[in-house]
C-alpha cells in the first residue's frame, strides 16, 4: 500500500500586498517622508526638552520612593525611549549616551544593582549636552562624556 502524498504550496500573499517585489523602494514615499520630518525639525527642540522632563522625572521619583524595580524600569523606558529619539531630535549624541545608560539597564535582573552615581551621571550628562547643544560626539567634550560613561558602564557589568 502506498500513501500518496499531495503537495500544496500556498499562494505568497505578503508579495502582493507589499507590491509585487521586495527590492522595489518608493523613492517619491522617501522623499515624502523627508520633508515631513524637516517641517516638523523646528519642534525637536520643545520635544527633547519634553523628554528630559521626563528622564529628569523618573530620577525625582527614585529620590522619592526609592530606587526599587518599578523606580527603576520607569528610568530604563526614559532612556530608552531617548536612545531611540536622540538621532531623529538631531542629537546622536543624546542617541549614544542613552544607549550606554540603557545597556547598564538592560538586563531586569541586573537592573538593581546600577550605582545611583552612575545613573546621575548619564542623565546630567545628556541634560548638559542638550544644554550647551553638544549633537555629536565630534566635540571633544561629548566624545569624553560618552567614552567614560560608557567605560564606567563596561567596569560596573564585569
Amino acid at each position: 500500500m502506498s500513501n500518496p502524498a499531495q503537495v500544496i504550496r500556498p499562494p505568497n500573499t505578503l508579495r502582493m500586498k507589499v507590491g509585487g517585489s521586495f527590492g522595489g523602494i518608493d523613492a517619491g514615499a522617501i522623499a515624502k517622508a523627508e520633508q515631513a520630518l524637516q517641517a516638523m525639525s523646528s519642534q525637536f527642540g520643545q520635544w527633547l526638552q519634553d523628554e528630559l522632563e521626563k528622564l529628569d522625572g523618573a530620577r525625582a521619583d527614585i529620590r522619592d520612593s526609592g530606587y526599587n524595580p518599578a523606580t527603576a524600569e520607569a528610568l530604563y523606558f526614559r532612556a530608552h525611549d531617548l536612545k531611540g529619539l536622540g538621532s531623529t531630535y538631531q542629537y546622536p549624541l543624546v542617541t549614544r549616551l542613552a544607549g550606554s545608560l540603557c545597556k547598564m539597564m538592560d538586563d531586569p535582573a541586573k537592573r538593581m544593582a546600577a550605582p545611583m552615581v552612575l545613573l546621575d551621571a548619564h542623565i546630567d550628562a545628556i541634560k548638559a549636552v542638550v544644554r550647551d547643544e553638544i549633537q555629536t560626539d565630534d566635540h571633544p567634550t561629548g566624545k569624553m562624556l560618552a567614552e567614560t560613561l560608557e567605560a564606567r558602564v563596561t567596569e560596573h557589568l564585569r
